[in-house]
């Protein structure tokens, strides 16, 4: 039998050291920090077995799960209803911006206070380039124009019945969008309101031309999304006058598109239990 000596153990445990200090290095090399070390296994093998037989490290990778982050939910900006509807002289800093429907607002809603820029056949185009708002020097202008020196702290817009016949509803939103920015820069301390587009009657629905409620319902969503993206109030109106197939109330409307006195005090009476806070 071979004798062990004294110098034979010392090489042997310098060769394990060595092994040691090669296993850092690889960790070191591959740019991974080493994995917690799996505990030493002892082999069976024979006492004068070399060191790499004799002690085994076993490294394995350690999986780390992914972090699942939480979706952000997108800012509900529809505007709830109130306890209590406000009074008119909530509207007297509320300027109401839109096409031949808002007119018929100022005419038939009843509301004593508030400020009114409109025009037939207006779209969310036009109100930058067809002069059709009077200043008080007897200019005309187009509404953006007008919109500077009003004191007010709320804009109501409501358009998008006149662009139905558009053939990107995209361009739509694009346009709004930038009726948004242009209002915000003629009065940066006003919040832009934005309302959706009112239905039409099941009569003129079944006419089967631009003018239709799934047109509308198209634009609407558009709407809904721009406020989002904009941060605007979205004032959904088209509930107060919808009927339960999605058309116009027929009691409501003379022609299936414009509302008679009835539907604008119904669209009054909705702004007054939505007010903007």
């Amino acid at each position: 039998m071979e004798k062990k000596t004294p110098g034979g153990a010392r090489k042997q445990g310098k060769r394990f050291a060595c092994l040691v200090m090669l296993c850092c290095v690889v960790a070191l090399i591959s740019g991974e920090p080493p994995a917690a070390a799996a505990p030493l296994v002892v082999a069976k093998t024979p006492v004068d077995a070399p060191v790499e037989e004799q002690l085994i490290r076993v490294l394995e990778p350690v999986m780390e799960e992914p972090i699942e982050l939480p979706e952000e939910e997108p800012e509900i900006m529809l505007v709830p209803e109130a306890e209590t509807p406000v009074e008119d002289d909530y509207f007297a800093d509320v300027l109401f911006l839109g096409d031949s429907r808002t007119h018929g607002l100022q005419l038939y809603g009843g509301l004593t206070e508030g400020t009114y820029f409109h025009a037939v056949g207006a779209t969310v185009e036009s109100v930058f380039s067809k002069a059709t708002q009077e200043l008080e020097n007897g200019k005309k202008v187009p509404m953006v124009e007008a919109l500077a020196g009003q004191e007010c702290k709320k804009v109501y817009v409501m358009l998008g019945v006149n662009e139905l016949g558009w053939p990107l509803a995209e361009k739509f939103r694009e346009q709004f969008s930038l009726l948004v920015d242009r209002i915000r820069e003629e009065l940066p301390d006003a919040e832009v309101v934005i309302q959706s587009i009112l239905p039409v009657s099941a009569k003129q629905d079944a006419k089967k031309t631009y003018v239709n409620n799934g047109r509308i319902v198209t634009y609407n969503t558009l709407l809904e999304e721009l406020a989002q993206e904009k941060k605007c109030p979205y004032l959904n109106v088209a509930e107060a006058v919808v009927d339960e197939t999605g058309c116009l109330r027929p009691e409501l409307t003379s022609d299936g598109v414009h509302l008679n006195i009835a539907g604008s005090k119904e669209w009054v009476a909705y702004l007054k239990s939505h007010p903007v806070n």
